[in-house]
């Protein structure tokens, strides 16, 4: 629910876009990397401090599990590229005070035992939140105290400086956010914005002072302080609308890029992303009923083939020399490469022995040898390092039509990248999905046969190919690797359901490391499906599965987005940037999403 009431202006509008959709080049990998580090580092701290280990971050959005959680208050949504680092902290500190000392059940009901209007809605959440946040000192926090308080300035200041302080409802939101967080927290308001509000905070004293004394009193009980702060929302949003509370000039303008960059957007209850970006998830759902609901109508024409397959001999010899000369063209220096992946996937061991060695451990067998000659020394034993290989790593190729554009660069780089990791004997897969064809196709024709039963579930043609199989080195399949350059395999998605397929084909490695990267460029694409069922029944889907993965932590999943941000499935993602494959920064990349988590 955003505040956007009939005829008033909307004084919330959606972030900006340049949160979601960075600019495409190094700049935006580096800026996208940066993000993703901060969201961690909020979540580790939300999670501690709150107590809930499921809380996470995607596209600065929290979440819990796969439910996205409530925006709480408009102070606490900074933006990545111009707030600073205290004022993500003190948004990650806030939510999570929040989670932990404020009873969610009870707030819901003063909400839904009143009707209040939009207006009415924010002060009474802003409230809460300012009461949750004068308790940081008192637990002996204040770290987050003192965040807390910079982000309220920053975002206070931020708000009297922009077009939304020359209208009514902006000046009192305002006012009143100043007026009830000096008082509950006994700090001064910010000096620079003590005569902005002295009229309005005049006006508004004969209204709420009664309640808002209250509000200090009773902070330690969220139910009368509830009551206080629902009195205090109600005079306000009647003085506000019959003109008792009015700046100096009043300008109604419709939402300008000031208000976007502030982020003054709030979702009271959660669960559905309003500004959903490119890769979206759609509204969040229990992980495990969404897997037990998910239905398909026919699986009589799946399929999965090999590469082999796909393509003629003749043509794939022809499709491996374009790729061969790609490779060569790139100029990749591919022992570094191995030497890196030695490195990472194969941890030495402790398993030989050294003997006839001048110290270490007396060997028993060689002790005859000290009688026979007195001056021998070489009698000792030593134990011996060596590395062994340990992981597996599996390539899942999103094969949709928005794909076709990026697949030579993509077969370059996994080729490559198994080649590496043979020669590092390091087992590999390289494998792909699509759809047989396109809008449905046979199942969809069977489906209308049937008189359209509901649900429908998935409605089209499963087709997932095999490139190169974990048992078979690079250089026997080189040539089904270049299938990948084949246009016409390229169709529609269902990125959930092969996820499932890689994971079980993972899960059958007998190894301690287990490395599935996804390589695609959106959420999941079947027009069939999409038209038949729920909106976001695949992207649904799809964050089921990746949550289930995520939370088993028997495989490490990595989303690398081609020219987008996979975070909004993926809780470990990057963005290649495929523009320019000159030298060896794509393969970093790659290196740097294959380093062990820490946990």
């Amino acid at each position: 629910m955003s505040f956007n009431s009939a005829g008033a202006p909307p004084l919330f509008g959606a972030p900006a876009e340049t949160e979601s959709n960075p600019a495409e080049g190094p700049n935006a990998q580096a800026l996208l990397r940066q993000q993703h580090a901060q969201d961690d580092l909020c979540a580790a701290s939300a999670r501690a401090l709150s107590a809930e280990p499921h809380l996470h971050y995607r596209q600065r959005r929290l979440y819990r599990n796969t439910q996205r959680l409530p925006d709480f208050a408009p102070h606490l949504h900074p933006v990545h590229g111009q707030d600073d680092w205290r004022s993500f902290r003190a948004a990650s500190d806030g939510a999570a005070l929040r989670l932990r000392y404020s009873d969610s059940a009870v707030h819901a009901r003063l909400c839904q035992r009143h009707a209040l209007m939009p207006l009415e809605r924010l002060i009474v959440e802003m409230l809460e939140q300012i009461r949750v946040e004068s308790l940081a000192a008192e637990l002996g926090l204040p770290g987050a105290a003192h965040n807390l308080r910079h982000r309220f300035e920053v975002w206070a200041v931020a708000l009297g400086q922009s077009d939304l302080a020359e209208t009514v409802q902006g000046l009192t939101l305002l006012s009143v956010a100043l007026i009830c967080r000096a008082r509950v927290l006994g700090e001064p308001v910010p000096e620079g914005l003590m005569d902005m509000i002295e009229s309005t905070r005049f006006a508004l004293s004969a209204v709420i002072g009664h309640d808002l004394r209250g509000l200090r009193l009773t902070r330690l009980d969220q139910t009368l302080y509830g009551e206080h702060a629902l009195n205090i929302a109600r005079n306000v949003a009647q003085f506000s609308v019959a003109g008792e509370v009015q700046p100096a000039a009043t300008r109604i303008n419709p939402v300008q890029q000031t208000r976007a960059r502030l982020s003054l957007w709030i979702d009271f209850e959660g669960g559905e992303d309003k500004d959903a970006a490119a890769a979206s998830p759609g509204q969040g759902q229990n992980p495990e009923e969404i897997l037990k609901t998910y239905a398909v109508f026919t699986t009589a024409y799946d399929r999965t083939v090999q590469a082999a397959d796909l393509v003629r001999q003749a043509e794939r010899q022809t499709l491996r020399t374009v790729l061969d000369t790609r490779i060569e063209r790139q100029g990749v220096a591919l022992q570094p490469l191995v030497r890196q992946l030695k490195a990472m996937l194969s941890p030495p061991r402790w398993d030989d022995l050294e003997h006839g060695q001048d110290e270490g451990r007396i060997d028993g067998s060689r002790l005859s040898q000290l009688v026979t000659n007195p001056l021998q020394r070489q009698l000792f034993v030593r134990e011996r390092q060596r590395p062994v290989p340990d992981a597996a790593v599996t390539f899942l190729i999103d094969c949709s039509g928005s794909m076709k554009s990026q697949r030579e660069s993509i077969a370059m780089l996994v080729d490559v990248m198994s080649r590496a990791l043979d020669l590092a004997g390091v087992k590999n897969e390289i494998l792909g999905f699509t759809t047989g064809a396109w809008s449905g196709g046979r199942a969809m024709r069977d489906w209308r046969r049937a008189g359209q039963p509901q649900p429908a579930g998935r409605l089209n043609e499963r087709c997932h190919m095999v490139f190169k199989p974990a048992e078979k080195a690079w250089r026997g399949v080189r040539r089904d690797i270049a299938a990948l350059l084949k246009p016409e395999i390229y169709r529609e998605c269902l990125d959930g359901e092969a996820l499932l397929w890689a994971e079980q084909r993972l899960m059958a490695q007998n190894t301690s490391r287990r490395i599935l990267m996804v390589v695609s460029d959106g959420s999941p694409s079947d027009s069939a499906t999409s038209q038949t069922n729920a909106p976001h029944y695949l992207e649904q889907h799809l964050l089921a599965v990746t949550e289930r993965i995520q939370r088993s932590g028997q495989i490490e999943l990595t989303g690398l987005g081609v020219g987008l941000d996979m975070s909004a499935y993926y809780r470990h993602s990057d963005m290649l940037d495929l523009s320019d494959l000159q030298g060896q920064q794509v393969f970093t990349q790659v290196l740097r999403a294959m380093r062990p988590r820490k946990r």
